[in-house]
């Protein structure tokens, strides 16, 4: 297997960066961020927004909730009001599920 460098995590992400990982426009992202009170990003001098990983990823739940299981604003707060653990663990799986299937072609496609 050849060597590949691990990613280096960044610790900020514009909300240009943010919106293009989502696929969805940047008035989307400041949006969610209004409606949902887990999002805190920081802002820096300028008053951009910064947002952590944490952000990023209550923000993929928030997406995969709302594009993917097509619920509404309202029903995802009801749904995650007091559950993000379990909202979480569920990300997670879903991120593990994905790269596993990542390994798994790219084993198949070097056989």
């Amino acid at each position: 297997m050849p060597y590949t460098e691990k990613k280096i995590e960044k610790l900020y992400y514009s909300i240009g960066e943010v919106s293009r990982m989502l696929d969805v426009p940047v008035s989307t992202v400041r949006f969610w961020e209004n409606e949902f009170d887990i999002l805190k990003p920081m802002k820096n001098k300028k008053g951009n927004r910064m947002f952590t990983s944490t952000d990023v990823r209550n923000l993929r739940i928030i997406h995969r909730l709302l594009k993917d299981e097509g619920m509404t604003l309202q029903g995802v707060r009801k749904k995650l009001g007091r559950k993000w653990d379990e909202a979480d663990k569920v990300y997670e799986i879903n991120e593990s599920l994905k790269r596993i299937k990542e390994l798994l072609i790219d084993l198949r496609d070097n056989i």
